[in-house]
């Protein structure tokens, strides 16, 4: 008998338990932001290197079509609606100089993007996902390139 009890108390605790976690998750609402590092990969030093936070906000469901085979209309957003103008730019330095690649220039830029990452982080915001990506050279006519990197970081709202 106190066997069965006690298996009964332990259920109990254990399903409130449960169902208390999952509500609290449920009232848990979060915020994403991206912040993106573009480097210039341009012989000779030509190109320009930024680091781009938005401050605006937008909503995407605002510039989303659904295609079905029934009705294929055309996505009529438009573009002056989702670009954003009010966004943080900090110059980052090219890879490359006159003499080639730059090592100070990838360390300097290293250390303005780490700065950020930490004054985001203790600005309670979780780093989630890193992702490169690369433009490169395409063949003797082609003199542009980029290095591209999105941090996605989300927060806890309050």
């Amino acid at each position: 008998m106190i066997k069965i009890k006690l298996t009964t108390l332990l259920v109990f605790t254990f399903l409130a338990t449960t169902v208390f976690a999952q509500e609290e998750l449920k009232q848990q609402e979060f915020e994403v932001k991206v912040i993106t590092s573009v480097e210039s990969i341009v012989p000779d030093g030509l190109g320009r290197s930024r680091l781009i936070s938005a401050n605006e906000k937008r909503d995407y469901k605002k510039f989303t079509s659904t295609q079905t085979e029934d009705d294929n209309t055309r996505n009529k957003s438009k573009r002056k609606d989702i670009r954003v103008k009010d966004f943080e730019e900090t110059k980052l330095l090219n890879f490359y100089n006159v003499a080639g690649i730059r090592f100070q220039n990838i360390a300097a830029n290293d250390a303005v993007i780490s700065s950020k990452l930490t004054a985001m982080i203790s600005e309670g915001w979780d780093l989630l996902f890193i992702t490169s990506a690369v433009e490169s050279d395409a063949g003797a006519n082609d003199g542009n390139g980029i290095f591209i990197t999105r941090y996605i970081f989300k927060r806890k709202l309050n």
